[in-house]
């Protein structure tokens, strides 16, 4: 159904209001695409740095582990990988940013020491504690990436839902709002008119009756 407009000066009053509230409501949320962006900027810049280097950290840890397994062989290996016990804890914290809850992974190393490993000091070698060390810093760095990407999905769905919004208030409620306002001020505008033209007439009225009874 089309819209009924009450052309008077309260709706005009009221119209022109909700015109300076949806201004208003679409420069605030264009600030606030505009933080958003940059943290996603500096957490996508973040991820393909961390992602370089967890490409490295994965083939550094591929090479020890086939040194070891050229030198210790590859059962002994097996076995200090079979013997390895222990658990990753990680621990998530938010953060704000202009409003939107993001997750936060809080930097905590999940390297062990040589002891809190599980396997035989005695019957491992130098190079399968390196192999161990290897991997757990594969694993700090898989830990970072993934928390990283996940911030930048949740930045990413943020700023898609702010920039529909701002399209809305753009193409949608501001002209309508606005295309409302010059309907109401035309209308006033040719009421006035027609009540000064009126207004004229009366007076014309008045001064040729004045004339007849002079």
């Amino acid at each position: 159904m089309p819209e009924r407009i009450s052309p008077t000066r309260m709706e005009l009053r009221a119209t022109r209001w909700q015109i300076g509230l949806a201004i208003q409501g679409r420069d605030l949320l264009k600030e606030k695409r505009n933080v958003l962006m940059k943290e996603f900027m500096k957490v996508a810049e973040d991820v393909m740095g961390r992602s370089d280097e967890l490409e490295r950290s994965a083939a550094s840890a591929r090479r020890a582990l086939a040194l070891a397994e050229a030198l210790e062989g590859e059962e002994a290996v097996r076995s200090a990988s079979f013997a390895a016990r222990g658990e990753a804890t990680i621990d998530m914290e938010g953060s704000d940013v202009m409003g939107v809850r993001v997750a936060r992974v809080e930097r905590k190393s999940l390297s062990r020491s040589l002891l809190e490993r599980g396997y035989s000091l005695l019957g491992t070698s130098a190079k399968i504690d390196e192999v161990a060390r290897r991997f757990e810093d594969e694993l700090n760095l898989v830990v970072e990436v993934a928390a990283s990407e996940a911030r930048l999905r949740r930045l990413a769905e943020e700023i898609q839902r702010t920039s529909r919004r701002v399209n809305a208030l753009e193409n949608i409620t501001l002209p309508r709002l606005e295309a409302r306002r010059d309907y109401i001020e035309m209308v006033l505008e040719e009421r006035e008119r027609e009540d000064l033209f009126r207004l004229k007439r009366v007076k014309k009225r008045l001064r040729e009756r004045e004339q007849e009874r002079a």
